[in-house]
């Protein structure tokens, strides 16, 4: 396993983000905490480059490449906010970049992807193992594979998103992360153990895509297979090896959500707090409103992306 990373290294990403990455706000709704009789702030990352947090990663592990590296390229596999940000940052650094994407990956991700100058590479997910797929292309063409969350500087990156939220509220008694493959939820822990050692970190999964949280109470990883969620950005297989590793360590708990709590989660953003959160980036708010995690106190909601079709959105909001 390789060194994990440290809140050092998540300093040292912060300095390497600086005049890269959006400085995105921690926001209160009024209108929100008034609904639920809550105290809550929102770090919008639905707000960062890209439309979500995965910017931070992607640029913090590219930037470091070597020249030869750069001009060989980068291969990822991803489903889609990473997919973007590794396009937009290999736009940014002049890196060709290969992008390996499930055929039902999102619409609105998969162009944005190639509008950044990316390669697709389309895979059934029923079928085969993007992991697979992106390691072979890594060995037959050099390129090098920055994966979506099991890498030190991709979690080091992520955790910038929560230094900067503890920076703006540093008396947060509960942080709620989402977790797919765990590279938020890890590099955010870290941030908030060194931080704000009181503020409890929690990590909130859809209950279809709920091998993290079967994994941190079994103490081994645990594995889903193609889950069909809403949240198209927790569809991964299991946490990596390092950000398992940093969630034993940092995190007080993972727990999971109903899909009717995550569309509730999304149409409440829109509706009271005029946010355009995907599903993915609502898990925090719908542990709450589903009472997977009680409500006290001042509570952090890490909102990590707000890239949803028109289709899903409409369908969402028309709902009732």
């Amino acid at each position: 396993m390789p060194q994990l990373p440290t809140f050092a290294d998540v300093q040292a990403a912060h300095k390497r983000l600086a005049g890269h990455a959006l400085r995105t706000p921690t926001l209160s709704s009024p209108a929100i905490n008034q609904h639920l009789d809550m105290s809550l702030f929102f770090k919008c990352e639905n707000l960062q480059r890209v439309g979500a947090f995965k910017f931070r990663g992607a640029w913090n592990a590219m930037s470091q490449l070597t020249e030869s590296a750069r001009q060989k390229g980068v291969v990822t596999h991803s489903s889609g906010n990473h997919a973007q940000a590794i396009a937009l940052c290999g736009k940014l650094l002049d890196i060709p970049t290969t992008v390996v994407m499930p055929n039902n990956a999102p619409r609105l991700k998969r162009n944005a992807t190639a509008a950044h100058g990316a390669t697709i590479i389309d895979y059934d997910p029923a079928h085969k193992r993007r992991e697979e797929i992106s390691a072979n292309l890594a060995e037959t063409h050099g390129y090098t594979l920055v994966p979506p969350f099991d890498h030190p500087h991709v979690i080091a990156g992520q955790g910038t998103a929560a230094l900067e939220m503890l920076e703006d509220e540093d008396d947060l008694d509960l942080l709620l992360v989402p977790c797919g493959g765990g590279g938020l939820l890890s590099g955010s822990a870290l941030s908030a153990r060194h931080l704000a050692p009181q503020c409890r970190v929690i990590g909130v999964e859809p209950m279809m895509a709920d091998d993290a949280a079967r994994s941190f109470r079994s103490g081994k990883i645990e594995r889903v297979s193609n889950p069909n969620t809403i949240a198209d950005g927790t569809r991964t297989e299991s946490l990596g090896k390092i950000t398992f590793a940093l969630i034993r360590q940092n995190v007080d708990d993972i727990v999971t959500v109903p899909e009717d709590a995550i569309k509730e989660a999304v149409r409440l953003l829109f509706r009271l707090g005029k946010l355009v959160v995907e599903p993915s980036g609502a898990l925090g708010l719908a542990a709450l409103l589903s009472s997977a995690v009680p409500a006290h106190g001042r509570i952090g909601i890490m909102i990590s992306g707000g890239n949803i079709d028109d289709q899903c959105m409409t369908e969402l909001l028309s709902a009732m």
